[in-house]
């Protein structure tokens, strides 16, 4: 009777999750280090625009909205640090996140007349349209 040594099975998560860290050709392009761009909806009625930013853990005051030359830009910077000393220790923490999405608008916004609200998690901005193009409505042409 012979004994037969077998190589240990490895978790497949494992090895790939340590097969990914130590690969350098993708160390910084990796999750690690990607930064997060929240997801949008966009969406149009007759009257307005929509522009929903899904950024939630954000508060009203980290956000800044502005329009420039037909551009809406919507950015956000958050950094938090905590610090908790004891007697033999001190540990800090230090968190930083940020982004910035543009949007090309159409000549058909007021620019006047935008609404921005953040509630549950998701800022949603309400571009009106000018009176004249509220008042174009498509026309539907009869194929004969």
């Amino acid at each position: 009777m012979s004994l037969i040594k077998r190589p240990k099975k490895e978790n497949p998560t494992v090895r790939s999750m340590f097969n990914q860290l130590w690969d350098m050709d993708d160390f910084f392009t990796s999750d690690l280090f990607r930064q997060k761009v929240p997801s949008v909806n966009v969406s149009e009625t007759t009257n307005d625009f929509t522009v929903e930013v899904m950024a939630p853990g954000l508060s009203k005051k980290d956000f800044n909205i502005s329009i420039d030359d037909n551009c809406l830009t919507v950015s956000s910077e958050k950094e938090e640090q905590s610090e908790e000393k004891e007697k033999h220790y001190t540990r800090k923490e230090y968190s930083y996140s940020a982004f910035e999405r543009s949007f090309n608008l159409p000549d058909s916004v007021d620019k006047d007349a935008v609404n921005a609200r953040y509630q549950d998690g998701v800022l949603k901005i309400t571009l009106e349209k000018t009176a004249q193009a509220k008042k174009e409505q498509p026309k539907n042409i009869e194929i004969s």
